[in-house]
């Protein structure tokens, strides 16, 4: 018995080679391989980087989160006070603190005081948050203690307070300016309740990396925050955070048996949830649009190849004649095919990881010939625009690209196969 032909032999190769470096005028290469090529190139290159973009954003939208807000909160439910009026403070604060600080895997557990204030310097005035908190627990808040930028010297918290960089900016002060903080809610007196008015040394101030904290926060020590928001020997909340933010779920139970029955859990999933969803949602429907495109792109490649079998008519019957199988005359032709999207699928993945990986000196060129303002922070909350890499999406759109520029191929490839060489070969 004659040995059979191995699959995608040598000479197989070298036909489809042939044909793909062959001139135009010869019947080789036609202009529609060339676009489906570029095409090709381009839709994995706008899928890399989107796919990039995507998990840069949400990796930098979550660090914001996790580096300078609590993992969880526990703060007390509703109590009325003898008085009728109802008060959500927690008055055994270091003892529920030192309960949550032993759970296995709670890395701080911190008591805050928490109000809303208006701060007024150099005849500015902003609406800011004041956070009371220990100086000890301040300097383990990864995104305070070591912030993208920072002014000043944050061991002497204790003799002033921390301003987020927009507060700064907002009220025109620096590191040793004073800055008044008024509460409405400050002086009890037979007359009623007066405002209280404090002024307070600015002694740090940094840059978080989130927009809206760098606008309203300030940091007070705690001491002062329960004085000044008449809070003395009681806490709003207990500021807690996990070694595992993203497992922030397996601690709840453990928490809510520490923390006692009348104590409420709220996690930084719960306060994040709505714009998490909207990313999870946006980033489905950019993966399947992308797709359709990288699609559109490998349909090309019919056109393409559907050109060059008509081309190729008499070489195919001149083949079949000298003994070529059906098998043999499609895998040139899927040699063919397959190399477009071969090579356009490798082109595209060196241009998006480019992109991915010089991202910002590519941003900083479009923002200036834009004249900048092309990224604005106080609607998307971040700074800068952020892109990380990760292989799992860089091999999804490489077995996207190259499966469906496979699967468009077989069409045509089986349409040369099953060419009758009689048919080929009559008006030759």
């Amino acid at each position: 018995m004659a040995n059979r032909t191995p699959p995608f032999a040598g000479f197989e190769w070298m036909i489809a080679w042939r044909y793909l470096r062959a001139r135009r005028a010869e019947g080789g290469v036609s202009v529609m391989t060339w676009i489906s090529l570029i095409g090709i190139t381009l839709a994995v290159f706008a899928l890399i980087a989107t796919l990039a973009v995507r998990a840069g954003f949400r990796a930098e939208f979550v660090d914001t989160i996790l580096g300078a807000n609590a993992h969880v909160t526990l703060y007390s439910a509703p109590v009325a006070t003898a008085a009728g009026q109802t008060e959500r403070v927690i008055e055994d604060y270091a003892a529920l603190a030192a309960r949550v600080a032993d759970i296995p895997g709670v890395t701080r557990a911190a008591p805050l005081v928490k109000g809303q204030v208006m701060a007024s310097a150099n005849g500015r005035n902003a609406g800011v948050e004041v956070f009371g908190i220990a100086e000890s627990d301040l300097k383990t808040i990864p995104r305070i203690a070591n912030p993208d930028e920072a002014i000043g010297d944050i061991d002497r918290f204790g003799a002033g307070i921390a301003i987020g960089i927009g507060v700064a900016q907002s009220l025109g002060v620096t590191v040793g300016d004073r800055v008044r903080l008024i509460s409405p809610d400050g002086v009890k007196t037979a007359f009623g309740t007066s405002p209280r008015v404090n002024a307070y040394e600015v002694t740090y101030i940094f840059k978080a990396g989130r927009y809206d904290i760098d606008r309203t926060r300030v940091y007070m020590p705690f001491a002062a925050a329960q004085s000044f928001f008449n809070r003395e020997g009681a806490a709003d909340e207990i500021e807690v955070m996990v070694s595992e933010p993203e497992r922030i779920d397996d601690w709840a139970p453990a928490l809510r048996a520490a923390a006692g029955p009348n104590m409420l859990l709220w996690t930084w999933r719960d306060s994040a949830s709505s714009f998490l969803r909207a990313l999870e949602v946006e980033d489905n429907v950019m993966f399947v649009i992308l797709s359709i495109l990288v699609l559109i792109a490998a349909m090309n490649i019919i056109s393409g190849l559907i050109m060059l079998v008509k081309n190729k008519g008499r070489d195919i019957g001149i083949l079949r004649t000298m003994g070529l199988t059906e098998g043999s005359i499609l895998r040139v032709f899927f040699i063919c095919g397959a190399s477009v999207g071969l090579i356009g699928t490798g082109a595209g993945v060196i241009l998006g990881c480019l992109f991915a990986i010089y991202i910002d000196p590519i941003f900083s060129t479009v923002n200036y010939l834009a004249g900048g303002g092309v990224w604005d922070p106080s609607i998307r909350g971040i700074y800068h625009l952020p892109a990380r890499l990760q292989p799992g999406d860089v091999l999804s759109a490489v077995a996207l690209s190259l499966g469906l520029s496979f699967v468009v191929t077989i069409f045509p490839a089986r349409r040369a196969a099953r060419l009758n060489p009689v048919e080929a070969l009559r008006y030759e």
